[in-house]
């Protein structure tokens, strides 16, 4: 007979564009890809690094904390109603 495995939390998963990407099962792990990318964003100015962390680091931080989250969502409505055309 054997022992049930532990219950192990689901694969997070980011979409961008269409395509996902797998994010580490650590909390820990994600949060300081997301600090990371923000952090080294804001030395875009610098070769290598780029403006474009920014947002990504706020995508990856966005599925850990709900006030990001929030932020997230309510652009993206604004987002779709801008592109809506006006009838």
């Amino acid at each position: 007979m054997t022992s049930p495995r532990p219950q192990q939390p689901p694969k997070r998963k980011i979409s961008i564009f269409g395509r996902e990407f797998a994010m580490p099962r650590s909390r820990g792990v994600r949060i300081g890809i997301g600090v990371a990318l923000c952090f080294f964003g804001l030395l875009g100015f610098l070769p290598v690094l780029g403006f474009w962390m920014i947002p990504l680091g706020l995508l990856v931080l966005s599925h850990e904390f709900h006030v990001v989250r929030r932020v997230r969502r309510r652009l993206i409505i604004w987002w779709e109603r801008r592109k809506r055309p006006a009838s």
